[in-house]
């Protein structure tokens, strides 16, 4: 999908719709969830959708619509894979908190010391691995992330770890095109995240996804790329005025594997919901406390409040007893759409995924607008 497209889905448009809803307005338990998502499934019609709801950090209620392929009769499962679009920044982000803690990497990590031997042009003297993660190192997609790298970046023969590395060289060899300390969201600054994470690791941004996310959180299904083969649903895009499957193997299934730090994770909803369980506290021994914080806090100054691939709203429902934090994010290629919306304070989220771009976005925000005072009850 194009640079451009994928700054608009940085999850913060969805919520101040939930924040606008008053507390009078909450019902007491899920019994309305399926009423719900089949009213939103009827309306925004997409293939398929799948939507969750976690309540003391298991996913209480879920639910699954559509089919797999348009103009098939093949149903979508429970245990179905989705793709995760951008969400996985948060997954990269949590990788090298990872690695923070192990001891191999720090959060104030110059971009010097992150990439040692690389020539670096002054303008990103005193610029983070956090200041990147945050979209505030003034590094811009367009030059970088044009179409003709999304071509040429298909055809690379090159493992994905130099692929990557060719690109912060790139990137580091001139100046920020953008003004430091602005926030400018973008692809390329999980590209040298991941990027930074193979030269800590010595390995691929997979491999230490695997390692360190997949693997202790037991993401069995979790994987990269379009979910494959035929018992999964594939995305969608319209082809004239046919919304068309793309089979997981045609190119233009996803963007190039190199992007994948930035946005190429997939799998199931009970996965996908067990890491955002871990993201509110609920897996003990693998991120701290204070690693979950740093993760999920929005440095000070200039709006808008993203922390580290996470959008934070304060919203009256989201502390216990009162206000408090919601962390979110939409995830897109363009044949997929995803969304969630997490309170780590009261240990309750919201997650929707769609096999689907245009029709996924309309049904993922309706979805979370009615599934929110139901999940989020006093």
């Amino acid at each position: 999908m194009s640079p451009s497209r994928r700054r608009l889905l940085t999850g913060l448009a969805a919520l101040p719709v939930a924040g606008a809803l008053p507390r009078a307005a909450f019902a007491t338990d899920l019994a309305g969830a399926d009423e719900a998502l089949d009213a939103v499934f009827a309306a925004a019609a997409p293939p398929a959708m799948a939507a969750g709801v976690i309540t003391d950090g298991a996913l209480g209620w879920s639910g699954v619509r559509g089919v797999r392929r348009s103009g098939e009769v093949d149903l979508a499962g429970r245990h179905d894979r989705w793709h995760l679009g951008s969400n996985t920044k948060a997954m990269t982000a949590a990788v090298l908190a990872r690695l923070i803690e192990q001891g191999r990497a720090r959060w104030a990590m110059p971009l010097a010391e992150a990439f040692p031997g690389l020539t670096i042009d002054s303008g990103w003297d005193g610029l983070t691995l956090e200041d990147v993660m945050h979209h505030r190192a003034g590094l811009l997609d367009a030059p970088v992330l044009g179409r003709d790298w999304l071509i040429s970046a298909r055809a690379d023969p090159r493992p994905l770890p130099a692929q990557r590395r060719a690109l912060v060289e790139q990137v580091l060899a001139a100046p920020p095109a953008g003004p430091r300390g602005a926030f400018s969201y973008g692809n390329a600054d999980y590209i040298l995240i991941g990027a930074a994470i193979e030269r800590i690791t010595g390995g691929s941004w997979e491999d230490a996804m695997r390692t360190e996310l997949y693997g202790p959180l037991n993401l069995t299904s979790a994987g990269f790329g379009p979910p494959p083969g035929r018992d999964n649903p594939w995305g969608h895009r319209m082809i004239g005025e046919t919304r068309t499957p793309v089979p997981p193997d045609n190119p233009g299934a996803d963007n190039p594997a190199a992007l994948g730090p930035a946005g190429t994770a997939h799998m199931s909803l009970g996965d996908y919901a067990r890491f955002i369980s871990a993201m509110m506290g609920g897996a003990p021994g693998w991120l701290s406390a204070d690693s979950l914080g740093r993760l999920t806090t929005p440095p000070a100054g200039s709006p808008p409040p993203y922390a580290c691939g996470w959008g934070v709203r304060d919203q009256p429902w989201g502390g216990v007893g009162g206000p408090g934090p919601v962390i979110g994010h939409d995830g897109s290629n363009t044949l997929w759409h995803c969304t969630v919306a997490a309170a780590p304070q009261r240990r309750r989220a919201v997650i929707v995924l769609t096999n689907d771009g245009p029709s996924g976005q309309r049904a993922c925000q309706a979805a979370l607008q009615r599934l929110i005072p139901l999940a989020f009850a006093p």
